[in-house]
């Protein structure tokens, strides 16, 4: 950290010096050699036209980013790294980290330590790399590993890992392959399969439960409800029956037609069995 300050002031340095030697040039020029001929003032350059004087400070800049970088804390400089290997998922040296993004491991013992015992962070004893909590390249790898957890795995889990996942969750939730459905508790969402083939075990305390919840008989009551609990409901009752009114529908409930009896005046088109009609 040091040295690369003590460059920086004797580059800055440098600039200064360069600066006032080249600005003492022209006076000192025309001092020695005299007035000019006349015929050679119209091949002497115009002064409003004459290119500025050269700067030496183009590297200045990044000079100065690198130094900032470098004397972040510890923390700081292990976040950028750890960007830099999730956003290109490949293998870096410490070499290559610090020609990407100016972080010198080599030189910060902290943070070489702290990345090699990141949890987010694979080190091989020469390079590092991204290492997400379930190791995943495409949508196939995920939908085998989703339907490994019929009760449900977390998405957080599964965001870190490859860049696209995120998208291919929702493919599979698109294509009936899977459900994604909300944690009451955390407000994060599950992934479960969607397959015949997985089965399915529920506590029967749990049936119990369900078989013993009475639902509002009203639409209303029961979108209400819904709401209530953070979902959103499927159907807009209020909305459909102010349009039923607008059009003069009835909301009458429909009367379920009484079944007939077999009689005795029933035609009877299955003879052979007898034994089907029998009161």
């Amino acid at each position: 950290m040091g040295s690369l300050q003590e460059s920086l002031d004797r580059f800055k340095k440098q600039q200064e010096k360069c600066q006032t030697t080249l600005t003492s040039i022209a006076p000192r020029a025309g001092a020695t050699r005299g007035t000019p001929p006349k015929h050679a003032s119209s091949m002497m350059p115009n002064s409003k036209s004459m290119a500025p004087a050269v700067k030496f400070s183009n590297d200045t800049d990044r000079l100065q980013h690198i130094n900032s970088i470098r004397k972040a804390p510890v923390g700081a400089q292990i976040k950028r790294v750890i960007d830099l290997l999730f956003e290109n998922r490949k293998a870096f040296t410490p070499e290559q980290i610090n020609e990407v993004c100016y972080v010198d491991i080599l030189a910060n013992k902290g943070v070489f330590d702290s990345l090699k015992n990141n949890l987010k962070v694979h080190y091989d004893g020469k390079r590092f790399s991204y290492k997400s909590k379930h190791a995943l390249k495409n949508k196939d790898q995920l939908l085998i590993l989703i339907r490994k957890f019929p009760e449900g795995i977390a998405v957080i889990d599964l965001k870190d890992a490859y860049p696209t996942v995120m998208d291919d969750l929702q493919a599979l939730r698109a294509a009936g392959q899977i459900w994604l459905l909300s944690n009451f508790d955390s407000q994060e969402d599950i992934a479960y399969p969607n397959d015949p083939r997985v089965n399915i075990k529920v506590d029967d305390d749990l049936k119990l439960v369900y078989r013993k919840m009475e639902l509002p008989r009203d639409m209303l009551d029961i979108e209400r409800d819904l709401q209530k609990s953070g979902m959103k409901p499927s159907t807009n009752t209020a909305k459909r029956r102010a349009a039923a009114q607008i059009h003069g529908i009835s909301q009458k409930p429909k009367t379920k037609k009484k079944k007939h009896e077999i009689g005795k005046r029933t035609k009877l088109t299955n003879r052979h069995l007898p034994e089907l009609f029998k009161q």
